[in-house]
Formats: structure tokens, sequence, C-alpha cells
């Protein structure tokens, strides 16, 4: 058997109920081109099925979600405020899933939210649209952050050049931006939208409300992690300084906990659903899906604001042989919306095409040529992952294989 990249399987498992593999990493943590590197991935039973089908399972059967509901209420009726200032803030972008959270906390739950939004690398036309929509239809207030540009690329470039992971900066920033924000206004309440533990990370985070706190814990912010550098190289090798750093150092723990700041996923209380919150956000903020699907899915409609987003998915699969169409099936899946059967062949017709719309505005967004892009790229293939036939890239296991062995 091939040597596995980042300490992944080396043997490749499909799931028998959904399409995801047993390659996908468990958590948002940073892999480094290294053989044997320990990291986690999604976890699967002595059946064959995945810990996020089993927890789809659970969402069906055994929640009570009028129960659940009612913590809700409970949550909200303990956090309201009554002097006209905001008594939560609820992270997002104006995408179905935020424009659902905010837009139902404010009018179902009676509470006043301040929105707030790391922005996006470069805004699609759609996704600035249903930016504006969220806010003027949504009738939502909110707070717009655009971290230092100049930086931003470098780190974007970064974390393309050493992790393959074009979006760890951004990802950093959209996970502290309500700690950091609620700790500033004094708002002791956030919420965020679905708990990722329901796709396939840690699956013991879904039955807890709250998000954990050790993210939050840094000894010194000189020490933290982006594009691959610790902040101090990058200090040393260029000309930025800490406080260009400001908008990516996370809050302590200590100091959440000093402002009784809670963070809390809407998905613990209400059942989730990512399909019902596109219809909701429709109806309600004015949330529209792109005139065409994405590209390396079949969708419309999920993460469509950025344009560097598909570059994202383009490298998951790279990495871990599963693409933005495999995420898609395998969470419409779970949720009933289509077959395996379905999803395989929606995943073997989309999964490994390449992003071309935007990809010359990518390179030069990130300062590579065509040709630094392709080899960097091609570092990260894992040899059990991928084989080469002539010029072309091929994965040696894929689901709709499988799927032919399972009929």
């Amino acid at each position: 058997m091939s040597d596995a990249f980042f300490g992944l399987p080396p043997e490749v498992i499909f799931c028998k109920r959904c399409v995801i593999s047993n390659q996908r990493p468990s958590s948002t943590v940073e892999f480094k081109h290294a053989k044997g590197e320990k990291k986690l991935t999604i976890g699967f039973d002595n059946d064959g099925v995945c810990d996020a089908c089993h927890y789809q399972e659970t969402k069906a059967d055994s929640i009570n979600w009028e129960d659940r509901e009612a913590a809700l209420v409970e949550l909200c009726d303990r956090y309201r405020r009554s002097d006209g200032n905001y008594d939560v803030i609820i992270p997002g972008s104006g995408g179905k899933d935020s424009a659902f959270t905010s837009h139902i906390m404010k009018y179902k739950y009676g509470m006043n939210p301040l929105t707030v939004t790391w922005a996006p690398h470069k805004y699609t036309a759609i996704g600035w649209k249903n930016f504006e929509n969220w806010i003027h239809e949504g009738g939502l207030d909110n707070m717009l952050l655009t971290p230092n540009g100049r930086l931003h690329r470098y780190l974007t470039q970064q974390a393309f050049v050493n992790l393959l992971h074009p979006f760890q900066p951004f990802i950093v920033g959209q996970r502290i931006i309500g700690p950091s924000l609620a700790a500033k206004f004094g708002v002791e309440l956030v919420m965020y939208g679905e708990n990722q533990a329901e796709y396939g990370n840690n699956v013991d985070d879904n039955y807890i409300p709250t998000m954990d706190t050790k993210f939050f814990s840094i000894s010194d912010p000189l020490d933290i992690v982006l594009g691959g550098k610790k902040i101090r190289e990058i200090i040393d090798e260029t000309d930025f300084t800490l406080t260009d750093f400001a908008p990516y150092i996370p809050p302590s723990a200590e100091y959440l906990k000093s402002k009784d700041v809670e963070v809390h996923y809407l998905g613990y209380y209400l059942k989730w659903d990512p399909q019902e919150c596109y219809y909701y956000a429709t109806e309600h903020t004015g949330f529209q899906s792109n005139t065409e699907r994405t590209e390396g899915t079949y969708s419309k409609y999920s993460s469509i604001d950025d344009r560097i987003d598909m570059f994202h998915y383009y490298t998951t699969l790279v990495k871990f042989g599963i693409g933005r169409a495999t995420y898609d099936a395998a969470q419409e899946i779970r949720n009933n919306k289509i077959t395996r059967e379905e999803g395989s062949q929606l995943v073997k017709k989309f999964d490994e095409e390449f992003p071309k719309k935007y990809f010359k505005e990518f390179l030069e967004y990130i300062s590579l040529t065509e040709e630094q892009f392709h080899e960097t790229v091609d570092k990260f293939r894992s040899p059990h992952l991928w084989e080469k036939d002539g010029d072309e890239w091929n994965l040696k296991s894929t689901v709709w294989h499988d799927q032919k062995r399972l009929d």
C-alpha cells in the first residue's frame, strides 16, 4: 500500500449510506505536506457507516426537538435585553444559513441581533446582492469587517503554498469574529448556525450546544499560525507588524469568560436542514440562488459569495479525494433529498471539474503563475489517492466504483 500523506488512512473506504469517505478530515486543523502526520478523520462504525449518517439518524429518531426549542426560548429569555442594545451577535455572510439564523432569531424568538460579517476574499455579484438583501429586505443590522487586504492576500498565498488550504486565514477570521465583537460590544450571547460536527467533525460535539473555547486559548499571539507560519515568523520576513494582525487574534477563553460571553449553535436547538434554510431565506430575506451551478458541483445556492470558494474545494479534492460535489451530495443523501446512487453519479460528473471561471483572478490574487499553481497542487497529491497516466491525474478509489460493488 502506498504511503499516505497527512496521516490519512491508507485504505480508502466509502460510507455505505452516503458518498463521503474515511479521508474526510474531522476538524479545521492545518495539514502540512508530510508523510505520517497524525490527523483525525471522520469516524466509521463496524458496518461501514459514517458518524455523520449516524447522527442524522439520531436527529430523526432520538432527539426531542420540542424540548430543544423550549431550551432555546429559555436561552433567549435569559439574554434578551430591554435597554435597546443588541442581545445576540450572529456571524454570517448573508448566505442561506446565516440568513435563516438571524431572521428567525429576530422575528420568531424576539431577539435584537447584530449580524457581523468577515468579508469574503472577493465578492461574487450574487454574493454581494444576497448580502445587501439580507440587510435591507431581512431588516437586520450588520457590521462588515474587511481585514487588511494586502495582509490577507499574503496569508492566503502562504496558506495555499504551505498547506494547500487557501481558506485557512478566512476560516480563522470567520470563527473568531463573533466572540471577538461580542466581547467588545458587551454582548453575552453569540449564535452560529449549524455545528460542523453534523458533517463529520468530532461527533460528540453535536450533543453540546456551545463552541469549544479551547480554540481561543492562546498564550502568545506571536505563536498563532496563519498560512502555515507563526505570526512572529511573518513579522520577521515582511514589513507587517503585530498590529496588522489584530482581526486574526482571538480573545482568550479567560477573557470571554470574564465578559460572560457564550457561543452557541442554533443547530443544537432546531433540527437543521440546509435545503430548508434555503427555502426560508428565499422567502424572508430575498436570498437568491445563482443563475448557474457552482463549478465542481451541481448546486446553485451553497457557498456562492466568494470567488475563491471553489478553489478551497478543489484543494480538498487534491488532498483528500473529496470535492465539492461529494460534500453536497453526502449532505443531501442524509437529508433524504437524493439517493446514494444519484449522489454517486453526481460526484462522478462534477467532483473533479476544474474551476476555470475565476482562475485568472485567483492567480492574480495569490501572485502565482499557472505553472506555480499546478506545481504546488501536485506536491500535495497523496500516492495512496492519486496515480498519473500521461499528463492526467486519476483517483485510484472512487465512490461510483464503490456503488457498482454495492449494487
